[in-house]
């Protein structure tokens, strides 16, 4: 019967894309020359997937529901597009498959703008419905019905926040549009949508009815958490950054005083944290950080917070409750925490932290300051041995305040050119002749007149200063040392070179260019260096020791006997000169072995001796008697300006040859150890 119909139908096959069944109108409609023809066309292949979304929103319905409906439909025989108004139903196959039955309405009259909006509307992803002024659906696009639960029919079931939904309808009825994001129940969970909603007429009934189109934000709210997340928190440990606690520490502190409170801000720092990081790898040195975070979680409880404020360092806070003795508790129970070796990837670590700590309302009234008195404690307890607690107190305020203002003298001292040159003769034992002098730096302050270089070089080594003053000290030295050989005074002139210096890595380079410059010879110019620094500096072909070596310039072991104290050692290096630490003269009388074994050690080695700090004649006998080639000290002279060390050479010059200066007139007011 339904194959006499004049109206075009035609059975459609939803899971395979394809025509079942159709009638003679229908066949003409699809521009098949038969209905076998038809059939074997795979419509899946150029079918948009909107279209096919569609279909299977159709199937659902028609599986759930005896439902009907009319489409304003494009299809394309042959590649052209033809219109029509199609009522859709469901029909059962008889392998209990659900298909749908087309029924073509006739072709339309609407203009083509009108068919343009009807295709856009299927194949669009925004979210278009249309709710009744009650709420009900009356229409939606196939992107609409995609994400909408089959039994929400109504606009206030799909907020997942009734608020949301009451608060469009104010705005809509007030204003006649609303535009809010939201969280909406979808057949994919919650998810956040952009829900703008006008108020309209139906164009059917002419009813009031409302327009909500809808856009997916969820991934773009996601991205916004995460960047939330990521702005206010440590990304290897999870805990709060720096940012974060900067922001909520001081509600915290509010909310403590509010309650009587006092409030402790304790600054952690893991001790020789570097050397993990240094010998075992960065990912080894992460997960000591979590472990760490984890444990200080774990102590500091509920109550208090940590946070991360990058590299080792974390920030603590605690309340006092109703113990006056909880900040020490929570202290010691940290220390405590890390008494506990760390299993870190197959390794047994054990790592200590330095805490200091500063306590709200006494030692300050913001978390700036509380921070800043923290770290002056945490600096004390590195000062007092590590793995310790310390309070911050007054006297370390004025401590840190002295500092900051020596660094800043010190930084004009430079610009001003207040630095000065004063050097120490080095006499031989034998003649008593002055054959070289240590350039010694002394700072000449316009008020507090001279300054010994144990004031202020410690602070130049911590502020990287040194590096700019041992540039200076160097290019100074080989200056003077050429102009006193072009005057007839042939003397070598030793400097001490910072452990910062031997690390910088245009060390060579300047020390080359000065000595072009100025045309010394390089062997003219002895560098003193600690024992320590020479170990820590390595002995490689390509090694800071190997190219001064290659530049020329002799190597002295300053102050030997202080530190590694290891001549078998010390002859893996190229080293012509040790200087023995004023400690060991100055024991001569008492005990002279150590003195002893260190200069017959150096004549088997071949290397040159320097006795410092020698004051008296009987140190000076000795040292004559046991073969040390020279001596510095008070018993000759002090270190003394340019131009009056230059005063010795010119004595020393007039006085006929092998003659020694007489020592009670080259003997200066004594102006402190070097």
């Amino acid at each position: 019967m339904l194959g006499c119909l004049r109206t075009p139908v035609w059975v459609f096959d939803i899971d395979d894309s394809c025509v079942l069944w159709a009638n003679a109108a229908a066949i003409d409609v699809w521009q098949a020359a038969t209905l076998r023809e038809l059939r074997a066309r795979d419509m899946k292949s150029d079918m948009s997937a909107s279209v096919a979304k569609r279909l299977r929103q159709y199937q659902e319905d028609f599986e759930r529901t005896n439902i009907s409906f009319t489409e304003l439909w494009t299809i394309y025989p042959g590649g052209r597009p033809t219109t029509l108004h199609v009522r859709y139903s469901g029909v059962r196959l008889r392998n209990g498959r659900m298909a749908m039955l087309c029924e073509a309405l006739g072709e339309p009259s609407e203009t083509p703008e009108t068919l343009r909006s009807a295709e856009a509307l299927l194949h669009t992803q925004m979210m278009i419905s249309l709710y009744t002024e009650d709420g009900l659906l009356l229409y939606e696009n196939p992107a609409a019905r995609h994400t909408r639960e089959p039994n929400d029919r109504s606009l206030s079931a799909r907020y997942a926040d009734q608020n949301d939904f009451v608060q469009l309808s104010k705005t809509l009825s007030r204003d006649g549009e609303s535009r809010r994001i939201v969280r909406i129940r979808t057949t994919h969970g919650v998810r956040w949508h952009e829900v703008t909603a006008r108020r309209c007429r139906d164009a059917v009934t002419g009813s009031p009815a409302c327009l909500v189109s809808e856009v997916d934000l969820t991934d773009l709210k996601e991205t916004e958490e995460r960047a939330r997340f990521l702005a206010y928190h440590d990304v290897l440990t999870g805990l709060p950054n720096r940012t974060s606690a900067m922001r909520d520490f001081p509600m915290r502190l509010e909310a403590a005083l509010l309650a009587a409170e006092r409030v402790a801000i304790m600054f952690l720092d893991l001790d020789y944290f570097k050397t993990i990081n240094d010998s075992l790898g960065h990912s080894v040195g992460d997960e000591v950080l979590i472990e760490v975070a984890d444990r200080l979680k774990k102590v500091v409880g509920r109550s208090g917070a940590v946070a991360r404020l990058g590299g080792d360092e974390f920030l603590i806070m605690a309340r006092s409750g109703k113990r006056s003795d909880r900040f020490e508790r929570t202290a010691q129970a940290i220390l405590s925490a890390f008494a506990k070796p760390l299993k870190i990837s197959g390794r047994t670590l054990t790592i200590s932290p330095s805490i200091g700590i500063s306590v709200f309302p006494d030692d300050g009234s913001s978390i700036d300051a509380l921070m800043r008195h923290s770290d002056l404690a945490l600096y004390k307890a590195k000062e007092d041995g590590r793995n310790c607690f310390r309070y911050f107190t007054k006297s370390l305020q004025e401590r840190a305040q002295v500092r900051i203002d020596l660094e800043s003298d010190i930084r004009r001292a430079l610009h001003n050119q207040e630095f000065e040159l004063f050097f120490q003769p080095r006499v031989s034992t034998k003649t008593l002749q002055i054959v070289g002098a240590e350039a010694l730096i002394r700072w000449r302050h316009p008020l507090r007149g001279l300054i010994m270089p144990s004031e202020f070089i410690p602070l130049c080594e911590e502020t990287n200063m040194i590096n700019q003053l041992g540039d200076w000290v160097l290019e100074v030295a080989i200056e003077r040392q050429v102009s006193w050989r072009r005057k007839g005074y042939p003397l070598s002139i030793s400097a001490n070179l910072s452990p910062r210096q031997l690390r910088s890595r245009d060390v060579i380079a300047k020390l080359a260019a000065v000595m072009e410059r100025t045309g010394c010879a390089p062997g003219d110019i002895e560098l003193e260096i600690t024992e320590s620094t020479i170990m820590e500096s390595g002995q490689g072909p390509d090694g800071i020791i190997s190219q001064l070596k290659n530049l020329g310039v002799r190597l002295a072991i300053d102050d030997f006997g202080t530190g590694y104290s290891n001549l078998a050692y010390l002859q893996n290096f190229p080293i012509s000169c040790l200087k023995i630490d004023r400690s060991f003269i100055a024991e001569l009388t008492r005990n002279d072995a150590i003195a002893e074994f260190i200069i017959s050690m150096c004549r088997l080695m071949d290397i040159h001796v320097v006795a410092e700090g020698v004051e008296t004649l009987e140190q000076l006998n000795w040292l004559r008697a046991r073969g040390c080639q020279e001596f510095q000290g008070h018993y000759f002279g002090s270190a003394v300006p340019a131009a009056e060390f230059e005063r010795l050479l010119e004595l020393q010059h007039a006085l006929p040859k092998e003659t020694a200066i007489p020592v009670a007139d080259c003997q200066p007011v004594k102006a402190g150890h070097s």
